[in-house]
């Protein structure tokens, strides 16, 4: 090795090791994520019991629920009260989805803003268990979407900030981790403490935790490093303009929001189809089967697929998006056959399809990262979600709920549109393959100008 070699290698050493405090920062993300994901799924845990408060016989909806209702009624026919159950999930994920572009573009210190989105959702979690009518449930969930917001484009971004690209996949899968064990959780205890004290209370326990992690922000450094420097610069058009202009980013992003439908919606309504269309248990049982899978499953599979994709990187060049594209692709049969044959083999194919699904986790999000600069990154992350719950899981709970009320209440073959948006995420992914690597190619040539 020659003396400029060993100088050159010297100058590039930061950009191959995780920066000071990466673990510290990954440990706080991680568990900030993990309560993000049970606070969201702990509405799904216990739908047949707002159903039931809400919208049985005696019941007496405002003004302005009763006109959805007429509203939906005069669309979908006699019963659309799946269809306003849907809007729950909705009202979360368009507060969620228009706001994140802002906290985004935020150029103020990350792990503030992030203290105030974990506080921000964690109230308003809590508001949740005190709404005394329907229209105040779907406020407070709309506040909780704007809470989330402030995390969801900053938190990745950061940990793309603190560890090299040669980690990146791995490190983001552990992330995002916490998307199926925080949803299973939020199933399962939601279920246990809605059977034992009310479903009010799933959502009152929720708070401590959310302020406790909220106030450890503010004991946190930022990642410091001089390729960061310019990531407090303003984001122009022409930024943005790069960033729709690279094919794989748009590609990867199409994909995730297709993935984003079916996780969604299953996330969403599989409880209560499998308790209340498929006769299985009862709800507490199902809710501790269903987040018992989502926990196996999504643990394995999320890191599996980031260290799969990590090792193929150097032989595969797209294996980032061919792990995701080869995964969804594999889970359709398997929905289809869950939708089909009977309990208790439903389970087995429930679980081979949730831990397709959860694949693409890091390796999607790694491949997001690397496609762009890192003064980029949070503003790419943020038009990411925006897209993908737009064209994803702002629609799936509504439509699913909507299509079983119009096809006779029949959720099974309404769960079929499930099936077609797994498939299309898994070729679009593949698709996208091709491009990754000179995208990522020219982010790190631009990022070193």
């Amino acid at each position: 090795m020659t003396a400029a070699s060993k100088t050159s290698g010297s100058i590039e050493q930061p950009a191959q090791e995780a920066l000071p405090g990466a673990r510290a920062a990954l440990l706080l993300l991680l568990s900030i994520n993990l309560f993000n994901y049970i606070d969201r799924q702990v509405l799904a845990a216990v739908v047949p019991e707002i159903r039931q408060e809400f919208f049985s016989q005696g019941s007496t909806p405002g003004p302005a629920v009763q006109f959805l209702l007429d509203t939906l009624q005069s669309i979908l026919g006699a019963n659309p009260e799946n269809a306003l159950i849907g809007l729950l999930s909705m009202a979360f994920m368009v507060s969620y989805m228009l706001m994140a572009p802002i906290f985004g573009w935020l150029k103020i210190k990350r792990w503030w803003v992030i203290a105030g989105g974990v506080a921000i959702w964690s109230l308003a979690s809590g508001a949740t268990g005190l709404a005394g009518s329907f229209g105040l449930l779907l406020l407070t969930r709309c506040i909780v979407g704007v809470g989330e917001a402030a995390f969801g484009p900053v938190a990745p971004s950061m940990l793309s900030d603190f560890y090299p690209e040669k980690i990146r996949g791995s490190i983001l899968s552990w992330f995002y981790v916490a998307l199926p064990v925080g949803s299973a959780l939020g199933f399962v205890l939601g279920g246990l403490v809605a059977a034992y004290l009310g479903w009010r209370w799933a959502f009152y326990l929720v708070v401590p935790p959310g302020i406790i992690l909220a106030v450890s922000c503010f004991f946190m450094k930022e990642p410091e490093h001089k390729s960061l420097s310019s990531a407090k610069k303003g984001m122009s058009f022409s930024d943005y303009r790069e960033i729709l202009k690279t094919p794989s980013y748009l590609l990867n992003t199409l994909g995730m929001a297709f993935m984003c439908f079916a996780v969604g919606g299953m996330g969403f309504w599989m409880p209560s189809y499998i308790h209340e269309y498929r006769g299985v248990g009862n709800l507490a049982q199902v809710n501790l089967i269903f987040g018992s899978i989502l926990v196996v499953s999504g643990l394995t599979a999320t890191l599996s697929g980031g260290w799969l994709a990590d090792k193929l990187r150097a032989r595969y060049p797209g294996a980032y998006l061919q792990v995701s594209g080869w995964g969804m692709l594999l889970a359709v049969p398997f929905f289809l056959a869950a939708l089909y044959i009977p309990f208790p083999y439903a389970w087995v194919c429930l679980f081979i399809t949730c831990f397709c699904l959860f694949l693409n986790t890091g390796p999607s999000n790694t491949a997001l990262a690397n496609v762009t600069r890192p003064e980029m990154r949070a503003s790419a992350f943020a038009l990411n979600i925006l897209v993908i719950h737009l064209l994803g899981d702002v629609l799936s709970p509504l439509l699913i709920g909507a299509l079983t009320d119009m096809l006779g209440n029949d959720m099974t073959k309404a769960f079929l549109s499930v099936s077609i948006t797994i498939f299309a995420g898994s070729i679009l992914w593949l698709f996208g393959a091709r491009y990754l690597q000179a995208d990522t190619e020219r982010a790190q040539a631009k990022a070193h100008h």
